[in-house]
């Protein structure tokens, strides 16, 4: 993409595209993404990416997909323009070869008022998964029907049962049944022993180890949201390098939980010896499609804080190398200002 002619197909696209050099020098943009940005087409060049990836974060990303056999994606960002105004888009970056890098941005629909950017992702992505989901559940289920082997016969029960409560999720999520918790008391240690069985049967299990508090009494909150809230702590801790995960309960007296406190508060920690957070990360980890691998979705943590505010709560983390925790705090009682 030396050329002029080399560019000729972006001219006309409504799709925003952009050549970046090697030191995220903007070469060249479309007149889409110009007017996006409400920028010159020449007047870019030169500048630095930035003008687009205006946060830190962003750039760092941009500068490993340099280096990347496949494309990285942000979504769902908000890019200001110069007008003073910023519109949420999504970003492909694509490496190419001699160093350079291709931008795709495409402008996103505005969410409804009462919808948050998250809402609105994680309804798109229920979407699409419903139909996968029905083919795993049918596939499991004559895999169930065919084997003797009594082991395997409950690993594709398993199968089933996750499938079932995925689509329960989606449906929720696509407000088919209301979009709302089903709340009721839920016995935290059940959860946690329902998510070690999930966990064991992983392709590489991690080791794991309890240290409960068994005087703990019931919550109350949606159990199916709160094992999907833990669930999505312990598999983002394995896939950034975990092998050995802890998962303990205690009984936390006032905790600050948002505007509220709580005077007794069931904190529950999901212990890890991974390689910790990257520092580039840790202000914005809980944001959604924000993520430190390049084939993250950035949702994971997003939806368990989600989740977890839906409860009245609050998910917070401390990490070193070696250990980090992610502690989930769910109100015991009434929260009072």
């Amino acid at each position: 993409m030396s050329d002029s002619a080399d560019r000729s197909w972006a001219e006309p696209l409504a799709t925003g595209v952009a050549l970046a050099d090697a030191q995220l020098r903007l070469r060249w943009v479309n007149p889409a993404l110009a007017e996006l940005l409400a920028i010159g087409p020449r007047s870019a060049v030169g500048q630095s990416l930035a003008v687009l990836l205006h946060r830190p974060e962003w750039m760092a990303l941009a500068q490993r997909a340099l280096h990347e056999p496949a494309p990285l994606q942000l979504r769902g960002i908000d890019v200001p323009s110069a007008r003073g105004d910023a519109a949420r888009m999504d970003v492909s970056m694509q490496p190419l070869p001699g160093g350079e890098l291709l931008l795709e941005v495409h402008a996103l629909a505005p969410p409804a008022p009462s919808e948050t950017p998250l809402s609105a992702t994680l309804r798109g992505f229920a979407h699409e998964v419903k139909n996968p989901l029905a083919g795993l559940r049918g596939a499991a289920q004559l895999l169930q029907r065919r084997i003797d082997d009594e082991q395997l016969r409950s690993l594709a029960g398993l199968v089933i049962a996750e499938a079932d409560r995925l689509a329960a999720l989606a449906n929720r999520l696509l407000r088919h049944e209301g979009g709302a918790a089903r709340m009721g008391p839920v016995n935290i240690h059940e959860q946690l022993e329902r998510l070690g069985y999930l966990l064991l049967a992983e392709s590489a299990p991690p080791a794991l180890r309890h240290d409960y508090d068994p005087s703990l009494p019931d919550i109350h909150g949606d159990a199916d949201r709160l094992l999907q809230l833990l669930l999505n702590l312990a598999r983002n801790a394995l896939e950034a390098g975990a092998r050995t995960l802890t998962l303990r309960t205690r009984a936390e007296p006032v905790v600050r939980l948002g505007e509220r406190a709580a005077r007794m508060a069931l904190r529950v920690d999901v212990l890890d010896d991974g390689p910790g957070v990257p520092l580039a990360l840790r202000d914005t980890l809980f944001e959604p499609l924000v993520s430190g691998r390049a084939d993250g979705t950035g949702l994971g943590l997003a939806l368990a804080r989600e989740i977890a505010r839906e409860h009245g709560g609050e998910l917070r983390y401390t990490s070193r190398p070696g250990e980090t925790v992610f502690s989930l705090y769910l109100p015991m009682g009434h929260a009072h200002d």
